[in-house]
């Protein structure tokens, strides 16, 4: 396990960093949302979170665990399936809301489990393989990055419900 903090400490600490410049200034965090917005990698999930009218939701006290997929995960979604969902609240929804986890799951934690219960009720696997965090098959790209009202980890692709 210290391996597994190794290498995604080294490997995405630049990540971090930029997340960090983003959060603002004066030591004040940004929430989820302003987070996301401000890193400059998250516009697609920013849209679609406007779309889905989950920015209240999410700019919320929580606490909030978000796999965010970033906008080259949103690419590997078909164009066609990705404007079918943005143009049906109900799905896009569904979607996101499988993206969230309540509480604060900070990495430590996650790679302890196999499984988290999801905003939108179903649960997304949790494995690691050769020091390496995937959540239903989507690696993760950074972790622990911290909002003033929950934490995000990046992943590569977009993942769906059941």
């Amino acid at each position: 396990m210290n391996k597994l903090f190794k290498v995604l400490s080294a490997s995405f600490f630049t990540l971090a960093l930029s997340f960090t410049a983003a959060a603002g200034h004066h030591g004040m965090k940004k929430d989820i949302v302003d987070t996301a917005v401000a890193a400059g990698d998250f516009n697609t999930l920013v849209t679609a979170v406007k779309a889905a009218d989950l920015v209240e939701t999410l700019k919320g006290k929580g606490p909030f665990t978000v796999f965010a997929p970033t906008d080259a995960a949103f690419a590997k979604v078909p164009e066609a399936t990705l404007n079918s969902l943005l143009a049906d609240k109900a799905a896009l929804s569904n979607v996101l809301t499988y993206h969230v986890v309540a509480g604060k799951v900070m990495a430590a934690d996650v790679v302890k489990l196999t499984s988290a219960k999801t905003v939108q009720g179903q649960s997304i696997s949790i494995e690691v393989k050769d020091g390496v965090v995937y959540v239903d098959g989507a690696k993760v790209t950074a972790t622990d990055i911290k909002t003033s009202n929950g934490v995000i980890h990046v992943i590569d692709s977009v993942i769906l419900p059941k």
